[in-house]
């Protein structure tokens, strides 16, 4: 089985997809699938979509977030310090449960975090 999509409802569409496209390496889902203002398709290597929708009032639950896994800390700390260059308010890294995590507010009105595991 594989994951189809994710239905995101966001304050800001266009900023939401240039940080899934600017830092994410995601792309436009393709033929067919909008990119405005108003909706988006972005989707992964693996095809996936997060699909992005204007929303007006955007509540999340606490937990919710979306996670992004990294192959090495090292990568971690090198998206941290790309996100910070970029103008984002960041957390620094921190360790937790044998991994190397941040989590920090997208401009879209959801959590991200950039995760690796040690080891």
């Amino acid at each position: 089985m594989k994951l189809n999509h994710i239905n995101l409802g966001v304050t800001d569409v266009p900023a939401t997809v240039a940080l899934f496209q600017d830092h994410f390496g995601l792309k436009p889902a393709g033929e067919g699938m909008p990119m405005n203002d108003r909706v988006a398709f972005p989707r992964d290597d693996a095809g996936s979509l997060i699909s992005v929708f204007k929303a007006g009032d955007v509540t999340y639950p606490k937990v919710f977030h979306i996670g992004f896994m990294q192959d090495t800390p090292q990568q971690v700390r090198d998206m941290h310090r790309q996100l910070t260059d970029a103008g984002f308010s960041v957390p620094e890294p921190h360790e937790n449960n044998g991994r190397l995590t941040f989590y920090f507010d997208t401009p879209g009105g959801f959590v991200l975090e950039v995760e690796s595991f040690f080891g």
